[in-house]
């Protein structure tokens, strides 16, 4: 503690009237300093009733009085230089002239919702191992199965993370901060500061760093830690000081040809009103302008997230790169889903519909790369991060740095000037713009290609055009199929599958029916829940309308489109296969014919067809064709009167085995073959009723007396065959 003495006295006679003056550690005053105005002055702090003590001393130009008064120690600084300085440095950042520390206390997980089921697995594992180590028991093959059910169930989640998961990745409260990244990829990192017109504002960070021997300028938002420095730091949302900061420090890197490097991480430039007044939207514009005007290489890396004008005040680059689980938006989701449908709980919808995650900028082409983070999010492993962050940075850089000045500004303007799209549209009246109805505002934009631009529209997520339809409708197929996996159906699904295809085409068992009815109810009752595959449900929404319009289209276009496909397809088989495929189909003609007139094939005839059959499959896949199936022919091959003969011959036999079977006494073997193929049993018990029971038929079957009367039901002799080729 030190003490000061303040003396006050009369000095009317020293200084004169009015006068004042300072005599070493005395303040001399005027006089009327000492009675009304003294009285109102708040800094001495001095009571009312002390002054009227205080009149009648005044009135005694020889008395003198002293306030004595206690001046604590002030506080030392935050971050004080060292006493000893290494004037040798070379590498590392100068820290004692940053703020950013490391932190005392290590921040504490933060469990998000959706990874919950994670959470819980991982206390399952504790739980069994604290067991083990209790109880001294063995629980080894339980903790390997716990752990690769966690392990999958990791892949699973992250890497189908829906894009409100990915924005909640995007604000973890652990995730790497741009200065994190910055001390973990440059060699050499010295921060500037102010705006020169201003206060410094600490959102926004910018410095200079050096990189494998070459000097970068940094410049980045800033969010905290905690909630001490997010509190300083302003959560990460700019004023208009820190935006000036940032755009003289981009002019500075231009002037000196230090290439830019920004980092996005702010939800949004502040909106208070002190920081509208100070001109916050002319910063941001200011900006935008002026970063197309910079003649140095510029790279952007979005970190987190990036709020609108917010994010592009700093990142208007000649590349964007964006982090795995990073989002760019416009408006936060939960600000779309209080517009558009008033309500911030349908955030996921705005979410989706606002295409924020990296994945769908970059088929939109604002994003230009997509870094890896570790599984799990960046805040698993920041080093490994910012080391990937360093690797995509440098080769943006390497492709920058071969282009001239003017190409590089070209480049960073075409970037920029092919986002979007439109379609132009009839002109409407001026009348109707100010009062227009739904019916109005549907304007088709040209007579012959409305369908298609229809189509077109109906998500810029998905590439809806001829063959992005059925790289669509594989897609689904896929998925549906990974859908029923992860539901735990597809051993039911297969095992119908199997006796589906065993079952006569023309009935279906009613069991069966009852059993797919069953599954096909319980695999929606799991798949419209409101979480459950968000991707694969909008891709069949885009097919479904797809479809709705393609029904649209008048019956006569879509089958001249059709038929000018197939035509098509005609020309580039025959110009392909044409000389191959005389010889094969020669023999099957041949074949065809002989069937047609009654003649039996013999064996190296038939064996010749199967072998043309064979060839030809191949060469259809030679060109992408697959044989599905094949098809029945709508012009009768066989004489007049055949189809007929062969059905009352097919009637026959089958009351011939039906005799036999009740003769035989097969009824209860028939009825244990059908028990088996229902329950799903095993090939071979079924092959071998199915054996035993074709034999005992055979062996009560007279085929002599079956033969005769198949003649005298077609009224030929017996002696004539009624029908050839069935031997």
């Amino acid at each position: 503690m030190s003490s000061l003495s303040l003396s006050l006295i009369d000095a009317a006679g020293l200084a004169g009237d009015g006068g004042s003056f300072v005599s070493g550690s005395r303040i001399l005053l005027r006089k009327q300093l000492l009675g009304a105005d003294l009285e109102r002055c708040s800094s001495y702090a001095i009571g009312r009733s002390w002054m009227k003590n205080l009149g009648g001393s005044v009135a005694a130009n020889s008395r003198r009085f002293s306030v004595s008064a206690k001046i604590r120690k002030g506080k030392r600084h935050d971050y004080p230089w060292p006493k000893d300085i290494d004037p040798n440095l070379e590498s590392g950042h100068l820290s004692y002239l940053s703020p950013f520390k490391p932190l005392t206390e290590k921040p504490k997980p933060v469990t998000l919702a959706f990874e919950k089921p994670l959470h819980d697995l991982e206390k399952k594992m504790a739980d069994v191992r604290k067991m083990a180590a209790e109880t001294g028991l063995d629980f080894t093959d339980q903790i390997n199965l716990l752990e690769s059910k966690y392990q999958q169930a990791v892949k699973d989640l992250y890497s189908k993370l829906t894009p409100i998961q990915r924005l909640q990745m995007a604000r973890h409260p652990n995730r790497p901060t741009f200065l994190d990244h910055v001390l973990n990829i440059t060699d050499k990192w010295v921060e500037l500061h102010g705006n020169r017109a201003g206060y410094d504002d600490p959102a926004i960070v910018t410095g200079l760093g050096s990189i494998d021997g070459k000097t970068y300028m940094f410049i980045g938002h800033q969010k905290g830690r905690n909630t001490k420095e997010n509190i300083k730091r302003n959560f990460g949302m700019p004023t208009p000081h820190g935006y000036r900061k940032a755009l003289r420090l981009m002019r500075y890197a231009d002037h000196h040809g230090f290439p830019i490097i920004s980092f996005v991480d702010t939800p949004g430039a502040f909106a208070d009103l002190k920081s509208e007044e100070l001109g916050q939207g002319e910063a941001i514009a200011f900006n935008l302008r002026e970063m197309f005007g910079l003649k140095v290489p510029m790279v952007s890396i979005v970190i987190g997230e990036g709020g609108s004008g917010g994010a592009l005040a700093i990142c208007c680059a000649n590349k964007l790169l964006m982090l795995e689980n990073s989002v760019f938006y416009v408006a936060s989701p939960e600000a779309c889903a209080a517009i558009l449908w008033k309500n911030s709980q349908a955030a996921p919808k705005a979410a989706e519909r606002l295409r924020i995650t990296p994945k769908s900028l970059r088929r939109l082409k604002i994003a230009d790369g997509i870094i890896p983070e570790p599984l799990g999010g960046a805040h698993l492993d920041p080093t490994w991060t910012s080391q990937q962050i360093k690797l995509a940075v440098m080769k943006a850089m390497e492709e920058l740095s071969e282009l001239d000045t003017d190409s590089l500004l070209h480049q960073r303007y075409m970037k920029y000037r092919i986002l979007g799209g439109f379609v132009e549209s009839p002109p409407v009246d001026p009348v109707k713009k100010r009062r227009m109805k739904k019916e109005d505002t549907k304007l088709i934009p040209a007579e012959s290609s409305a369908e298609e631009v229809k189509i077109s529209s109906l998500s810029a997520d998905l590439p809806i055009s001829g063959a992005g339809i059925e790289q669509v409708r594989e897609e689904v197929d896929q998925e549906m199929t990974n859908a029923f996996i992860s539901l735990g159906l597809q051993e039911e699904l297969e095992n119908l599958r199997n006796e589906l295809s065993k079952s006569p085409s023309e009935t279906v068992d009613p069991t069966l029916k009852e059993r797919a009815d069953r599954l096909v109810q319980e695999f929606r009752q799991k798949f419209d829940h409101p979480e459950s595959f968000p991707q694969l449900k909008q891709k069949l929404e885009v097919l479904s309308k797809v479809n709705t319009l393609q029904n649209q289209i008048p019956e006569e276009k879509r089958s001249q489109n059709q038929n000018e496909k197939v035509e098509k397809l005609k020309e580039e088989i025959n110009e392909k296969l044409l000389d191959k495929l005389k010889t094969k189909m020669e023999v099957l003609r041949t074949a065809r014919a002989l069937v047609a007139s009654g003649t039996v094939l013999d064996a190296d005839q038939i064996e010749a067809v199967e072998a043309a059959n064979e060839e030809l499959k191949e060469m259809l896949k030679s060109v992408n064709l697959e044989v599905v199936g094949l098809g029945k022919s709508k012009s009768p091959i066989a004489p007049p009167g055949l189809e007929e003969e062969l059905t009352v011959v097919d009637k026959l036999v089958r009351k011939e085995i039906e005799a036999a079977v009740e003769k035989a006494g097969l009824r209860s073997k028939i009825d244990e073959l059908k028990a088996e193929i229902a329950s799903g049993s095993n090939g071979e018990k079924i092959e071998q009723l199915e054996r035993e029971i074709k034999e005992e038929i055979s062996a009560v079957i007279d085929l002599t007396d079956l033969k005769n009367k198949v003649a005298s039901s077609l009224g030929l002799s017996a002696q004539e065959p009624a029908y050839a080729g069935n031997a």
